[in-house]
C-alpha cells in the first residue's frame, strides 16, 4: 500500500501515527465492517494508545513491515482503536481478553467476525512465532485457511465468547442490613497480599493502586487499625523514594516492573499523577509529616507544568519512548551527571540517587549499559553522616542538583505528549487539583481546578450533552459513565475550595443528566453507555476499579454526597440502590471494588455536614476552615452559609453567625447539634482532638 491509510483522517495521536502503515487500517465503523461482509473476511482488531511502548513495538516490527502488511491486508479487513477515545470498544473487547485467556493488556490484539464477535484473543503477537507465541506471520496464515475451511467451529468459538459475555443472570439486590464485615473482609485480603519488605500489593508488576490506599485509610481511621495506616505509608514512601517516581522532573512512571519500585515502565498518565497526589495529601492529615504534602505539591507541579494546556484542559499523558527506545530520556550515565554538576555536588548526587559507574539500569538495548535509574538510595541523615555536613546543607545540595540535572534533561528530545483532552480524566485532574488545594492553599492549583473545570464545561458540554474528547477544537464521542461521574467529582470537589454555589447547581445538572441516560431501572446502578449509544455486542456495567476508580463507584460517591450537601434525599436513594445492586459483587471479591467500599464507608459513618457560616474573608471563618482541612475526616462534606447556597440547600436558610463570630452547624445521622463558635469544641464534635 503506497501512501496514506484511511486512518489518516482521524485526530488521535495513535491512530495518525499508524496512517502511514502499509497495513489498510480502518477506523472502527460501518465502513469496515461493510466491506468485511462484503469480502467476507474476518476482522483484526488492534487496540492500543499513543503512550503505550508495546504498541511502539509491534508496529514496528509487523505493522510496518511490507511483508506482514501484504498479509494482514489479504487475509482480514484491518482495523485500529484509540483505547482512551473509545473505552467502550476496549473494555468489552478486554473482558474477551480475560475471559478467553485468564489475562490481558495493550496492545490488545482480538480476531472477530463481520459481526463484531471475536474468536482470537491475543496482546502482544511477535513478527515470527518463537517461545511458544503464534508469531503475526503463523496467526494470519492459521485464520485465513480456518476462515476457509473450518469457519463454522470459529462461529461457534465466537457464540460461546459472546454468550460469556451477556450480563450475568440479574442477581437479587442485597437486602439484608450492611454491615461492617465486608471492610473487615476487605483489609485481611489486603493484608494477605501487601508486601511488607517493600510496600505495594502483590508481586510484579506492581501498580500504585490509590483507591487501595485510600480504602486502608478509611479503615484506621474508623477501626484505629496501626497496621492499615502503616501499609498505606509504607507504600508512599517506597513509591516516592523509587525509581518508578521521576526524581528529577516529578511524577510517577506507569508501573513499576520490579517488586521494589525501581524499575519502571516509563510513561506518564495524567490520571496516576491526580489519583495519587491525595493519597498523598491525606496522608499529611493523618501523619502530619509535611513530606507527603510535598509529594503531593510535586505531582501537581509536574502536570501542571507538563501536561496543561493553554486553554486550561489537562492532556492525557508522556509516551514511554523518546528517539524510539523506552526510557532513554530518562536516563543517566554518571559521566553526565559529572558534566553537569561541580564535583561536590556529584558526589552528593551520585550517593542519592544510587548512581553506579557501571549503570543500575542494564535492561534492554546495548545503548542502555552504564545507564542508571535516579532513586532514593540513601535517606538525608546517612548522606549528612556520610559527607558530614548537616541535613539541611543536604537538602539544600539536592535541590539545587535536581534543578540543574533537570534543567539539563530539559535540553534531551522529549517523549511526545499525548494533547487529546478527555472528560473523564480532566474530571479526575480537577479533583485531585481541588483536594490538594485546600490543604496546601496553592491558589495555583486552585486556579488550575477552575480553568480546567470551565474548560470542559464550556468545550464538552452542549445542550444537555457531555462528551468525552477534545482535539483540535472539537467535541465529539459521547460520554461515557466515567465521564459524568468524574467530571462531577471534580465539580464538587471544586465547590469546596470556592463555595461558588453554580458549581453545585452544575453538579445537579450533569446528576440529574446522567441518571436519566446511564441509570438501570430494572437492576440499578449505572451503565457504562448512556441509552441510545453504540452498543458493542452487550450493554453492560463497570463494578471493579482499574487504573481508574469504577465509574459506578464514583458516582455513588457523588450521589452521597450531594444529598448530603442539599438535603435532597432522592439522590442517597439511588446511591443506597446502587450499593444493594453491587453488593453481592462486593461481597464475593472486595478488594477488586475498594472504591466503592470508600462510597460504602460514607454510607456507614461516621460521617458529618458542615455548615459554616461568617465571613469567609474574616480571620475566625479562615481559622474554621483550616482546622476542618487540617484533620483527617473523610467522610463529610463542607459548606459555606450564603443567600444562593439556600437556593440548593433549603436547611442551610436559618443558620446564621452566633454572636457575630464564624458559627459552625455540625450535623450527622440527619441530626444537627447546636451551633458553635469555638474551634476545639467544633473539633471535638468531629472527634478530633484539638491541638493548639
Amino acid at each position: 500500500m503506497v501512501g496514506k491509510n484511511r486512518l489518516a483522517k482521524e485526530k488521535s495521536i495513535y491512530l495518525l501515527e499508524h496512517a502511514g502503515d502499509p497495513v489498510d487500517w480502518y477506523p472502527w465503523g460501518e465502513e469496515a465492517f461493510d466491506r468485511a461482509k462484503t469480502e467476507d473476511k474476518p476482522i483484526l482488531l488492534s487496540i492500543g494508545y499513543a503512550t503505550c511502548h508495546w504498541c511502539h513495538v509491534m508496529q514496528k516490527e509487523s505493522f510496518r513491515d511490507e511483508g506482514i502488511a501484504g498479509l494482514l491486508n489479504d487475509a482480514f479487513v484491518c482495523i485500529k482503536v484509540d483505547r482512551e477515545e473509545r473505552p467502550d470498544i476496549d473494555r468489552t473487547y478486554m473482558r474477551v481478553s480475560q475471559i478467553v485467556t485468564g489475562n490481558g493488556g495493550w496492545p490488545l490484539t482480538i480476531i472477530m467476525t463481520p459481526d463484531k464477535k471475536p474468536f482470537f484473543t491475543a496482546t502482544y503477537v511477535p513478527k515470527d512465532s518463537r517461545y511458544g507465541m503464534l508469531g503475526m506471520k503463523a496467526l494470519a496464515d492459521k485464520v485465513k485457511h480456518a476462515w476457509k475451511e473450518n469457519r463454522q467451529g470459529l462461529e461457534r468459538d465466537a457464540d460461546r465468547i459472546v454468550a460469556g459475555l451477556s450480563p450475568e443472570a440479574v442477581e437479587k439486590p442485597h437486602r439484608g442490613g450492611v454491615d461492617y464485615s465486608v471492610m473487615d473482609t476487605a483489609f485481611g485480603q489486603l493484608a494477605g497480599m501487601f508486601d511488607y519488605t517493600h510496600g505495594g500489593f502483590a508481586t510484579a508488576p506492581k501498580f500504585h493502586l490509590p483507591s487501595y490506599l485510600l480504602f486502608l485509610m478509611r479503615y484506621w481511621s474508623t477501626n484505629k487499625n496501626s497496621e492499615a495506616q502503616q501499609m498505606a505509608e509504607k507504600t508512599l514512601r517506597t513509591i516516592r523514594a523509587g525509581g518508578v517516581y521521576d526524581q528529577i522532573g516529578y511524577g510517577v512512571h506507569r508501573y513499576s516492573t520490579d517488586m521494589r519500585w525501581f524499575a519502571p515502565h516509563f510513561e506518564k498518565m495524567l490520571y496516576d499523577q491526580v489519583l495519587l497526589a491525595p493519597v498523598y495529601a491525606e496522608m499529611y492529615q493523618i501523619t502530619k509529616k509535611r513530606e507527603y504534602l510535598n509529594v503531593a505539591e510535586e505531582l501537581l507541579t509536574f502536570v501542571i507544568r507538563d501536561l496543561r494546556s493553554k486553554e486550561g484542559g489537562f492532556y492525557t499523558g508522556i509516551d514511554a519512548d523518546s528517539e524510539e527506545e523506552e526510557g532513554k530520556f530518562y536516563l543517566w550515565r554518571e559521566d553526565e551527571i559529572r558534566n553537569v554538576l561541580h564535583d561536590a555536588e556529584a558526589a552528593i548526587a551520585i550517593e542519592a540517587f544510587g548512581v553506579e559507574r557501571n549503570g543500575n539500569y542494564n535492561a534492554g538495548p546495548a545503548e542502555r549499559e552504564g545507564t542508571n535509574i535516579p532513586y532514593l538510595a540513601e535517606s538525608i541523615a546517612d548522606i549528612s553522616e556520610r559527607f558530614q555536613i548537616n541535613q539541611e546543607e543536604v537538602r539544600r545540595n539536592l535541590d539545587s542538583v535536581r534543578k540543574k540535572l533537570f534543567l539539563a534533561r530539559e535540553r534531551r528530545t522529549h517523549p511526545r505528549v499525548d494533547d487529546k483532552i478527555l472528560t473523564d480524566m480532566n474530571g479526575l485532574a480537577i479533583s485531585g487539583m481541588a483536594r490538594v488545594a485546600k490543604l496546601a492553599e496553592k491558589v495555583s492549583y486552585a486556579q488550575a481546578a477552575e480553568d480546567a473545570a470551565a474548560f470542559i464545561l464550556k468545550n464538552l458540554w452542549k445542550d444537555g450533552k457531555l462528551y468525552h474528547r477534545w482535539k483540535d477544537g472539537e467535541a465529539s464521542i459521547p460520554a461515557f459513565i466515567d465521564d459524568y461521574a468524574f467530571l462531577i467529582g471534580g465539580i464538587l470537589d471544586t465547590y469546596g475550595i470556592t463555595f461558588d454555589v453554580s458549581y453545585i447547581k452544575t453538579a445537579i445538572q450533569l446528576t440529574d443528566e446522567m441518571i436519566a441516560n446511564f441509570w438501570d431501572k430494572k437492576g440499578g446502578g449505572f451503565y457504562f453507555t448512556a441509552a441510545k449509544s453504540e452498543v458493542v455486542l452487550v450493554r453492560d456495567k463497570e463494578l471493579y476499579d482499574g487504573p481508574v476508580p469504577s465509574g459506578n463507584a464514583v458516582a455513588v460517591y457523588n450521589l452521597i454526597r450531594l444529598a448530603r450537601m442539599t438535603g435532597m434525599s432522592k439522590y442517597e436513594t439511588y446511591a443506597n440502590k446502587a450499593i444493594a445492586a453491587f453488593m453481592p459483587a462486593l461481597i464475593r471479591q472486595p478488594t477488586a471494588h475498594t472504591s466503592l467500599l470508600v462510597s460504602l464507608a460514607f454510607l456507614l459513618g461516621p460521617s458529618y455536614e458542615i455548615v459554616v457560616a461568617g465571613d469567609r474573608s474574616a480571620d475566625d471563618t479562615k481559622e474554621v476552615f483550616r482546622a476542618i482541612r487540617k484533620e483527617f475526616i473523610p467522610n463529610k462534606v463542607v459548606l459555606l452559609k450564603t443567600d444562593e447556597l439556600g437556593d440548593v440547600a433549603a436547611y442551610t436558610k436559618r443558620m446564621e453567625c452566633a454572636d457575630g463570630k464564624a458559627t459552625a452547624y455540625i450535623c450527622s445521622n440527619y441530626t444537627c447539634d447546636e451551633p458553635v463558635t469555638r474551634v476545639e469544641r467544633m473539633l471535638e464534635r468531629l472527634g478530633v482532638a484539638y491541638l493548639q
